[in-house]
């Protein structure tokens, strides 16, 4: 029971968010640059799921206590705090804690790879917290779904490439005095093509989310994306950046990725089609949220799939 009270506090269904950017990432290191360090990957791998799970418990602690309102629009059974009549004092020490792991492990990946990680690391950690918390947090701004697309796609991709492969992405070096920061632009500009599924993606989690808590939302006096644009143009935009995210599929194609692998990741558009019809017809977080969820998954884990396939032909 304790178990699925914490699993529930961290809401670890949608801990996919941040583990198949670090997945992504490290398959494209393999591929791009025929690299992977597993001692790296394992430190990264803690410090990202505990730090992802804090910031889902700091959102609903602060949820819940700001909450205007703490029963209606199912709110009594999505916030694990109020369903499970939880002492808000275990939640901080659970909050404490995850975060404590998440910095010691941060801090070993950065003794390990360099300055780069621990200046991405700290950036993606303050916007983590100030997602959630702080006297206007992002996620109660029309802001939060370019956040969490940009730092959990894009940022968490770079990262997990970066920290296998170093310098044939970049550097960031202290001498003597002097900050020296060397990029390769078109190296990065490949990671960003790529990480466009996980991006938007994510970005859509965050919006799907925000849709089905529009009225908790307006209640409550969190301005959202959808509040501010409506549910109507907000379904719209949703679908909109799945048809979107498809367009890396002309980048891998660049990057020389086998055309009938391409061909098999685009058929994941079927059933993602479908999945937000069934959402845009009932927006609810009880029955069609996870949708949002199971198409980020169908969409970047084929990705995963054919660059992990596109590595073992370029072995052969």
């Amino acid at each position: 029971m304790v178990v699925q009270k914490f699993f529930k506090l961290v809401e670890i269904q949608t801990k996919a968010a941040s583990m198949i950017p670090l997945l992504l990432g490290t398959v494209y290191a393999l591929f791009r640059f025929h690299e992977f360090q597993a001692w790296h990957f394992v430190l990264m791998l803690v410090s990202l799921l505990s730090f992802d799970m804090a910031t889902t418990a700091i959102n609903n602690y602060y949820d819940y206590k700001k909450a205007a309102k703490k029963d209606g629009y199912g709110y009594e059974i999505h916030n694990a705090i109020v369903r499970y009549h939880m002492n808000p004092g275990a939640v901080v020490a659970v909050i404490v804690t995850l975060l404590l792991i998440a910095v010691l492990a941060g801090i070993a990946l950065f003794f390990k790879t360099g300055l780069l990680v621990l200046l991405l690391g700290g950036l993606s950690f303050a916007v983590g917290i100030l997602y959630s918390f702080g006297p206007i947090p992002i996620s109660r701004m029309p802001l939060g779904e370019i956040f969490s697309g940009l730092f959990m796609g894009f940022v968490i991709i770079f990262i997990s490439a970066y920290i296998h492969a170093g310098e044939k992405l970049a550097s960031l070096t202290l001498q003597g005095g002097t900050v020296l920061l060397q990029v390769h632009l078109a190296e990065v500009l490949w990671i960003f093509l790529v990480s466009i599924p996980a991006v938007l993606g994510i970005a859509n989690i965050m919006l799907a989310n925000n849709i089905c808590d529009l009225e908790e939302d307006l209640e409550n006096k969190r301005y959202t994306l959808p509040v501010y644009i409506g549910r109507t143009h907000a379904l719209r935009l949703f679908r909109v950046l799945y048809y979107a995210a498809y367009a890396d599929l002309i980048v891998l194609w660049f990057l020389r990725v086998p055309l009938l692998l391409l061909v098999l990741a685009a058929l994941t558009l079927i059933p993602v089609r479908q999945n937000t019809r069934k959402f845009i017809a009932e927006p609810t977080k009880q029955f069609t949220f996870a949708l949002s969820v199971r198409n980020f998954i169908l969409t970047n884990a084929a990705r995963i799939a054919v660059l992990g396939l596109a590595v073992v032909f370029t072995i052969r």
